[in-house]
């Protein structure tokens, strides 16, 4: 078979079209090897890890309202929240042990509603003639399923509180302990994010939205305290008090409850 050589000039346009080719490939693949990871992004990526926390701190001290749901490991037990909350209260649920119940307030009254087995436990007293009588019972059956009105004189209404109080919690929660140092990008509830986090590992992380505001979205306590999903910035909610025949007043202080 006789082969069939191509002509001086048709090799040299292939030559010169495989050039071109070759160098609008490595202008492509430079461009992508190079392309911004901030672009697109309100930029603090570019900024440093304590440039970045300052940024998500007033982000948040500026919203009228977040939802915060996750969980909590402190000294006193673990707590399952999901809160809503804004400058004048919130409602929510929080579990604690085998315990759930919600919590709503208003301004500086609070209230918290609860299944019976919430209430009740194993405090029997005796009577004068040397019976016994399940106090607990009787108070659980009270106040099952009823929103009751936490006193503020109440041991508990300082704790209770401050599930729904949008500044002692944020405040808590957004502080990075040691050295703040930049890590990874990724992305959180298909948002993306820069996380930043605080020293030798115990001290947090924290990850803030590249997009927009730069609300944080997601913090993980240092130390395995937990991690909390932070979400609905700024958007309102209707918060109003509890119908009167949904709601017992139990006076002075709270019965002691199984969660106590």
């Amino acid at each position: 078979m006789t082969s069939v050589v191509p002509p001086v000039r048709a090799r040299r346009r292939t030559a010169t079209l495989a050039l071109v080719l070759c160098a609008g490939l490595t202008a492509a693949l430079t461009a992508c090897a190079g392309e911004d990871p901030d672009k697109g992004t309100n930029g603090i990526g570019k900024l440093t890890g304590p440039e970045i926390e300052k940024k998500a701190q007033t982000a948040a001290d500026s919203a009228d309202a977040v939802r915060l749901a996750g969980t909590l490991v402190s000294k006193g037990g673990t707590y399952k929240i999901d809160m809503q909350l804004k400058d004048k209260g919130g409602a929510g649920s929080v579990t604690s042990k085998n315990s759930t119940f919600e919590l709503l307030r208003i301004g500086d009254e609070l209230y918290l509603k609860a299944g019976a087995g919430f209430w009740n436990h194993d405090d029997e007293k005796k009577t004068d003639a040397g019976k016994t009588s399940d106090a607990g019972g009787a108070a659980a059956d009270k106040l099952d399923d009823k929103y009751v009105k936490v006193p503020e004189d109440d041991p508990t209404y300082k704790q209770l509180r401050g599930f729904t109080d949008k500044k002692v919690l944020l405040d808590g929660l957004l502080t990075l302990h040691g050295e703040v140092g930049k890590g990874d990008r990724d992305k959180v509830g298909g948002v993306r994010t820069i996380r930043i986090l605080g020293g030798k590992g115990e001290g947090g992380a924290l990850d803030v939205s590249l997009e927009g505001t730069p609300y944080p979205l997601s913090f993980a306590r240092g130390g395995g305290g937990g991690v909390i999903t932070l979400a609905d910035w700024g958007k309102d909610f209707a918060l109003a008090a509890p119908a009167e025949d949904e709601t017992v007043d139990y006076g002075q202080q709270l019965p002691k409850s199984s969660s106590s």
